[in-house]
């Protein structure tokens, strides 16, 4: 907030808008400023040129990707715990407030558990991963160059580009990576020497629990049996046969994988699958990016005067669409004595319902926090997107002042004071709309004790 202020007093002290109107259009005012050439676009809306200098008009276009990002997410999250509250417990919640329906699951999800099941549910999860979009970093800063006026003889092309990654980097890294893996797709089952990301299944002689399914005796309570009589599902006791940890993001695995599974091989090896760096990159990095994006690079590109403010932009498009893969959840449980089959197959089939649900929020919840909130961000290995955006007009304002900034279009310049306020006011009310759901986030994730 801050470096927009900065700027906004800037254009005004060094007389920009007088030089603006130098080569404005002569057509007199037309749209929101005098001498513009045809409306102003607006950080709302995304409009791709708002100035006419792609290296603001690329932090004008992050400030529009935040807004529309946050306002995606809460909306998913209004219309999760509504399909919760009405798809799982059967409330009326026509007439509540999200925080309303937040606060009426969490006494419902009590009384649910109580009545159905004994010592609560048992969880087991991974959190989501977030990465920044590579793709539009490489996409930003090559459009950027080439409106700048910069030779660019080689279009970037997403997978080919190689940047500098702050985090982990999955690919090939031109410096020292540490702990590389390879990672080969599992047809079937197999042995795997590493972790295994799917399902391990593992033989079981009756004297430990099971964490997963159990296939064939189980001496407890089981949640399931097949057409044999032999248990095929969660087993309160213990399990004797074999036993299948699904939806695990990364596990030891002394058994057979499916999926995939992960082994370290040495630095430069190859292998079937992906291989080369999977781990903390000091380099550039080929592949994606479990951190902070900087400085995409493409070969054959020149560089020049603006390729530093390109940077500063591309960095700030991608922070602003970072992502973040569903979580993996897996609730098992043990029923309340007395209930009967009939009242065991309605819970189940509602607490998958639940369990749907609160995959997409907890997903909502690790993206919406990695965007605006800043220690949480860094936990992941990230700047927010408000510090990089914040960075970002920054570099502008550096070059602004030194008079390195050539002004492509000056009929769009008056535009800039406009977008500034527009971006720091879109800003400003994201933190305050955003903490809300946060706030409600956390409550959900509250009832499975994450």
């Amino acid at each position: 907030m801050k470096s927009i202020k900065n700027v906004l007093a800037v254009l005004i002290v060094v007389g920009l808008s007088g030089f603006m109107m130098a080569g404005a259009c002569e057509d007199g005012p037309s749209g929101l400023t005098d001498g513009v050439c045809g409306e102003c676009g607006t950080v709302s809306n995304g409009d791709a040129t708002i100035t006419g200098m792609a290296q603001l008009d690329g932090i004008f276009k992050a400030v529009g990707t935040m807004k529309m990002r946050t306002g995606s997410i809460k909306g998913d999250f209004d219309a999760r715990v509504r399909a919760i509250a009405e798809g799982v417990f059967d409330l009326d919640v026509s007439a509540m407030s999200t925080a309303e329906v937040v606060a009426a699951i969490e006494t419902a999800f009590d009384a649910w558990i109580s009545a159905n099941v004994d010592g609560g549910i048992s969880v087991s999860y991974q959190p989501p991963k977030c990465e920044a979009n590579v793709d539009v970093a490489v996409s930003a800063q090559a459009q950027c160059e080439a409106k700048a006026g910069c030779d660019v003889e080689v279009e970037c092309e997403p997978g080919q580009a190689s940047f500098e990654c702050s985090g982990k980097c999955e690919g090939s890294c031109s410096a020292e990576c540490t702990v590389p893996t390879c990672t080969v797709k599992i047809e079937g089952s197999a042995e795997c020497s590493g972790e295994c990301q799917g399902s391990c299944t593992v033989e079981v002689d009756g004297s430990v629990g099971c964490d997963g399914k159990c296939s064939g005796e189980c001496d407890g309570e089981c949640s399931a049996y097949n057409a044999e009589g032999s248990c095929n599902g969660t087993c309160s006791g213990t399990c004797n046969g074999s036993c299948t940890m699904e939806g695990q993001a990364a596990m030891e695995c002394s058994g057979s994988c499916s999926g995939e599974c992960k082994a370290e091989v040495e630095a430069d090896a190859t292998c079937e699958g992906t291989a080369g760096c999977s781990g903390e990159c000091s380099g550039s990095c080929e592949g994606s990016c479990k951190g902070e994006v900087k400085a995409p690079k493409c070969e054959g590109n020149a560089d020049c005067d603006a390729s530093a403010d390109c940077e500063a932009q591309a960095s700030a498009q991608a922070s602003a669409s970072l992502t973040c893969t569903p979580p993996s959840l897996s609730l098992d449980v043990a029923f309340a004595a007395g209930l009967d089959a009939g009242a065991k197959a309605e819970f189940m089939a509602k607490l998958e319902k639940f369990k749907v649900e609160m995959i997409g929020i907890l997903q909502g919840t690790a993206n919406l926090r990695a965007l605006v909130d800043a220690d949480y961000a860094a936990e992941l290995g990230f700047e927010s997107p408000v510090v990089t955006i914040g960075a970002s007009v920054d570099a502008f304002l550096s070059d602004l002042t030194s008079g390195k900034i050539e002004v492509e279009a000056p009929g769009l310049l008056p535009c800039a004071i406009p977008a500034f306020q527009e971006a720091g006011d879109i800003l400003g009310s994201i933190g305050g709309d955003a903490s809300a759901t946060i706030e409600g986030q956390i409550k959900m994730a509250a009832l499975l004790k994450l």
